[in-house]
């Protein structure tokens, strides 16, 4: 059996494929809590308890840069040696950036795994992967006879840019609190609870005290922040929302432009899918497209979220369904 892997920052998704049933059909997967594992092996030592075999083959893709199969977690404190964890094991053990096997699931989706935020027309070239969630992820997918190749990229660290007025004082505040600012800050889960803060130390928009209580206590004032914004009880949450989303739509246009992504671009991550509608009214696209004399370039390219919240572990596991 092949033994595969998406290890984000906050939760892991493993399994159990069989090459006879193919990637997206696991014998057996679980998903389990990242944070509160010292290390990858106590996590996996974990799945393989509830979840016991003996593999032939493992993939893993980590949520941060991959050098000689090792990686060091983005937002982990774990340190993770390919070669030396597939010594333990007693098979060949393969980590790849979590952009990458993200790109190598996308073959496994269809219609109904994708929300179509923008149809365009699909054109003959690259496809861009842009992925908000516990950090920021970006990847370039180039077209590779006999099919893609993802280019993994740590593009979500590049340095935030402000359109207007209103992010040139939001870069000011982040300045203050954190020093150099990347569009991480921003286009993440902690990057959501600061637009909130940002907008509370500015005075912007109305918080009833309830919303304030949730804010201030919970273990996830993201999830506070899009929920009160997606019922529409709190104006706060709303303008906090938006914010967000103008970045997003501008810095996966940014990506686009960089790779020219004549194929597409997909939003992946989990944060755009719990977005919904309010990606489809036309802001997240005015905000892409806004690049001046390169505007019409984007106009036709294809932007769709994807909703399959298991795309990387397809991909990692089609990648050792294939690779020998």
């Amino acid at each position: 059996m092949i033994l595969a892997g998406d290890i984000g920052g906050t939760k892991a998704e493993l399994g159990w494929f069989d090459r006879d049933l193919g990637p997206r059909a696991p014998r057996r997967d679980s998903r389990l809590a990242t944070r509160g594992h010292a290390t990858f092996d106590a996590l996996l030592a974990e799945f393989m308890a509830q979840q016991p075999g003996r593999p032939e083959r493992a993939v893993f893709g980590i949520a941060g840069p991959v050098r000689d199969n090792r990686c060091e977690a983005t937002n982990l404190p774990w340190r993770i040696d390919g070669d030396a964890l597939g010594a333990r094991l007693g098979v060949q053990c393969t980590l790849l950036n979590d952009l990458a096997t993200t790109a190598m699931g996308l073959p496994q989706l269809g219609p109904d795994d994708l929300m179509v935020v923008h149809a365009g027309v699909p054109g003959d070239g690259p496809r861009a992967l842009i992925a908000a969630g516990t950090g920021l992820g970006e990847a370039i997918v180039a077209p590779h006879a006999p099919g893609w190749l993802p280019i993994p990229t740590e593009g979500g660290h590049t340095d935030f840019g402000p359109r207007n007025a209103l992010e040139d004082e939001l870069l000011q505040w982040l300045r203050a609190r954190y020093g150099r600012v990347s569009y991480e800050r921003i286009l993440s889960g902690p990057g959501i609870a600061d637009l909130y803060r940002f907008l509370t130390d500015t005075r912007r928009g109305a918080e009833p005290p309830a919303v304030a209580r949730r804010f201030a206590t919970t273990d996830d004032p993201a999830a506070v922040v899009t929920e009160t914004a997606l019922d529409g009880s709190c104006e706060r949450s709303g303008l906090a929302i938006g914010m967000f989303i103008d970045v997003y739509g501008a810095e996966a246009g940014n990506l686009a432009l960089k790779s020219l992504a004549l194929g597409g671009v997909y939003l992946g991550g989990g944060i755009a899918p719990r977005l919904g509608n309010l990606l489809l009214d036309g802001r997240f696209m005015r905000a892409f497209r806004d690049k001046g004399r390169l505007s019409p370039v984007l106009e036709p390219l294809p932007v769709s979220v994807i909703l399959d919240p298991r795309t990387a572990l397809w991909g990692a596991a089609s990648y050792a369904l294939t690779h020998p």
